[in-house]
């Protein structure tokens, strides 16, 4: 009975997610849709946002600070909502953190992979994330017969967070973008950031509908669906779910900004300060 007690109140435990910021949101948008019975606990790092401008040892840190202040919110399973800290920490992460971990990267290769019909998949992200060639990688071990194509889009971020979803100038910066990836025939397209589900709309328009998007966000919550029945972790005991969102700066432009990737009100952010150490 008391086996069966601590195993139900580590079901009922919430689902931590973090990011270096905001774009994070739509993987939390996603685990909502997919897994309405499940609390979510998610911290956004905007007092050091970006990552990717960091060295790999300096983003592995703040990675394994980030978890550790999950960890102290009592959560059961780890979501690594960014896509430059899955490529560079999550096997630190795995090894340091004593519950499950899933990043977004493994996911969207794996749907990318079972979704191409051609063999030819490209993949779009920021800088850092096309320069590690994080998901060539792993699109690579998955199926060695697939020809890889990356770009790089910056600017899809800012005009994310500008709220410029479907406005011209981002068509314009969408045309420029990914006219290459046309030419070079993908039929799979891997939304490698997550602020990208935001232009879902004017990108599936500029590609076409021959191309698949895979967004990884929703790719990510199915997969984090598939470790709490493997782990015997989903919350089925009753207990409505719960929803904390805490940041590392000033709460009022991500509680703005995050509405839009959120797709519902952002209520009651939290600012923690010194998080990253802990008191003993």
């Amino acid at each position: 009975m008391a086996n069966d007690a601590a195993h139900q109140e580590l079901r009922s435990r919430p689902i931590g997610v973090f990011d270096s910021g905001i774009g994070g949101l739509t993987v939390v948008r996603e685990l909502f849709t997919q897994l309405p019975e499940e609390s979510i606990v998610y911290f956004g790092d905007t007092a050091r946002v970006p990552y990717g401008t960091k060295s790999d040892e300096t983003v592995q840190n703040f990675a394994l600070q980030d978890a550790r202040f999950l960890v102290r919110q009592g959560v059961k399973l780890i979501v690594v909502a960014c896509n430059t800290a899955s490529s560079n920490s999550l096997d630190l992460l795995k090894k340091e953190i004593s519950m499950p971990v899933e990043g977004v990267i493994q996911p969207g290769a794996r749907a990318a992979v079972e979704a191409t019909g051609s063999g030819r998949i490209g993949v779009i992200g920021t800088d850092s994330t096309i320069a590690s060639r994080a998901y060539e990688q792993a699109i690579e071990e998955l199926a060695g017969d697939i020809s890889i194509f990356a770009r790089s889009c910056p600017l899809f971020v800012p005009l994310a967070e500008e709220g410029w979803i479907d406005d011209p100038i981002t068509a314009q910066v969408a045309e420029r973008y990914l006219s290459h990836l046309r030419r070079c025939r993908v039929d799979v397209l891997v939304l490698g950031c997550t602020h990208y589900p935001l232009l879902k709309d004017i990108i599936a328009r500029t590609m076409g509908p021959e191309v698949t998007l895979i967004d990884s966000a929703t790719a990510t919550a199915a997969e984090v669906g598939r470790i709490l029945d493997r782990e015997r972790l989903r919350n089925d005991g009753g207990k409505p779910p719960g929803h904390h969102f805490y940041v590392s700066d000033l709460p009022r432009r991500f509680g703005e900004v995050g509405e839009r990737f959120l797709g519902s009100s952002l209520t009651h952010v939290v600012r923690v300060k010194n998080f990253e150490r802990p008191e003993e």
